[in-house]
């Protein structure tokens, strides 16, 4: 196994805290997740996809309603279309498999309807959001299981600037929404991507209130540690990850094709009151 004191340094630019836990596979895998954008053409092998669906599946589920569902592709054809709708990232191409992550309310609209029920509690937004957090925590599980026997992956959110593009190409029912595209293959050891730093844990690890000020060192310690990973890393980035994050939510650029996602719900089917 990893040297645990070596990933942390590499997760965070330096050693954050002190522990006394039993180091092992799973926080080794945990800790040493990284986003994968260069695969081999490599099948996977038999059964690989019903397993990682099986951890997705052991995820926690809100009230046990299982809002999620997943779609795998694997045709190239409908692969190198879902690439083009997702701005052409052409690890998509490249994955064996792509899976497309959808918060699934269909379901249970189906089984209201067979059971002579109004599925009226679907146009609030908090059964949209119990189904997107469902997928997200099944998604989770499923990385964290490919990582466990070696594959590489990366998300990919940009599924949703074609969100009606994407329902009409994998045949998705009202009240099933695309959140987000997970590539899942062999990475390629050519092209091995490095663990990236993460913001300090006094930013995002609060005991018993939420403190906003007191994140400020953290942030410019870690705007420091960023620079240097930029700079080893040949990252053309202008300023430091403040400026660059700030710039994103200073405009809508950053919104390309998700500013409307209000009226693209509504085209799906949830009126979200």
């Amino acid at each position: 196994m990893t040297n645990p004191t070596e990933l942390l340094r590499s997760r965070y630019g330096e050693i954050p805290f002190n522990y006394e836990i039993d180091w092992n596979e799973s926080l080794e895998t945990l800790i040493a997740h990284r986003s994968v954008r260069s695969y081999l053409s490599k099948p996977l092998p038999p059964g690989t996809l019903e397993w990682l669906v099986a951890a997705a599946q052991s995820a926690p589920s809100s009230a046990n309603m299982q809002t999620w569902s997943v779609v795998a592709v694997e045709d190239q054809e409908r692969k190198a279309e879902l690439c083009r709708l997702a701005n052409n990232q052409v690890w998509i191409n490249q994955a064996p498999v792509f899976f497309v992550w959808l918060a699934d309310l269909g379901r249970l609209a189906h089984i209201a309807d067979s059971r002579g029920l109004a599925p009226v509690a679907l146009d609030y937004v908090e059964l949209l959001v119990k189904a997107i957090v469902d997928a997200s925590v099944a998604a989770q599980n499923a990385i964290v299981a490919a990582e466990s026997v070696g594959l590489g992956t990366v998300y990919i959110g940009a599924i949703r600037k074609s969100t009606q593009e994407v329902a009409t190409l994998l045949n998705l029912p009202p009240f099933v929404f695309p959140v987000f595209g997970l590539c899942v293959g062999y990475p390629n050891p050519e092209a091995q991507p490095v663990v990236k730093p993460r913001l300090p844990q006094p930013a995002v690890f609060h005991r018993e209130t939420y403190k906003l000020a007191e994140q400020d060192e953290a942030i410019a310690h870690y705007n420091d540690i960023m620079k240097e990973f930029y700079t080893e890393q040949k990252m053309n980035v202008a300023g430091d990850w403040s400026q660059h994050s700030a710039e994103r939510i200073a405009t809508l650029n950053y919104l390309k094709g998700c500013k409307d996602l209000r009226e693209t719900l509504n085209n799906f089917g949830f009126k979200l009151l």
